[in-house]
């Protein structure tokens, strides 16, 4: 549901190149003069865009941009000035990857709310007064105490690429003078905090062009994902 939601208002926006940052901290807290940030498995998937215009999700391409992005945000740590460590479930008990889970499903639908309502006039949300005020909640204090992180990052991107029956359709439906849309690339980033789960920076991604891939678009995009990260 959220995703056919984006996928309508990225057609609104004409799926331009459009990139926009929410901060709500320039500065993030430094314990000691050290920033412990932990990396949340990235919630990515790629997917093939058919003729018909419905996304069917490819494992192989999903894979590829997992590594290709997890290579280039440790690449990002040394412009950044920060310690990004990636969180490793191999070593949490049961009960914290279930809820690393938990936070994972509940970022993608908060993360995805503050899309819609935060960025859109037509959708915005008369209780939050033009504040952006979105939380993981407390619950998020569970990573805080399993990795001694004070920040955790998470990352959700849907990725799609028109097939050949699709792009045949596009053409076709240039010559008649209609628009077709083809693929997109939409996601957001978000830091939380550990103590509070609230999102205290936000970065959202819509556009009609990348490739993740390969490894350089892939190494675009996370500098695209990571703009402005507060230091």
């Amino acid at each position: 549901m959220f995703c056919r939601v984006l996928a309508v208002l990225l057609t609104v926006v004409l799926v331009s190149a459009c990139q926009s940052t929410v901060k709500h901290v320039e500065t993030i807290k430094r314990p000691g003069n050290s920033t412990r940030i932990v990396l949340m498995p990235l919630d990515v998937e790629l997917s093939e865009l058919s003729a018909a215009g419905m996304n069917e999700p490819k494992a192989e391409w999903t894979e590829a941009a997992r590594r290709h992005l997890s290579v280039a945000f440790d690449e990002q740590q040394a412009d950044l000035g920060l310690s990004i460590a990636a969180f490793d479930d191999s070593k949490a008990s049961p009960e914290v990857v279930d809820t690393l889970h938990q936070l994972q499903r509940l970022h993608e639908k908060v993360g995805t709310s503050a899309m819609i309502h935060h960025f859109f006039d037509v959708k915005k949300l008369p209780t939050k007064h033009g504040k952006f005020d979105w939380t993981l909640g407390t619950t998020a204090r569970t990573l805080r105490e399993a990795t001694g992180a004070d920040y955790a990052l998470f990352v959700w991107v849907r990725d799609s690429y028109a097939s050949g029956g699709r792009v045949a359709l596009m053409v076709a439906a240039a010559v008649l003078g209609v628009g077709v849309q083809g693929g997109s690339q939409v996601g957001f980033a978000s830091l939380v905090d550990l103590e509070t789960g609230d999102i205290v920076w936000f970065n959202r991604l819509m556009r009609g062009a990348g490739d993740l891939r390969t490894v350089e678009p892939a190494r675009e995009t996370a500098k695209v994902l990571l703009a402005d990260f507060p230091k």
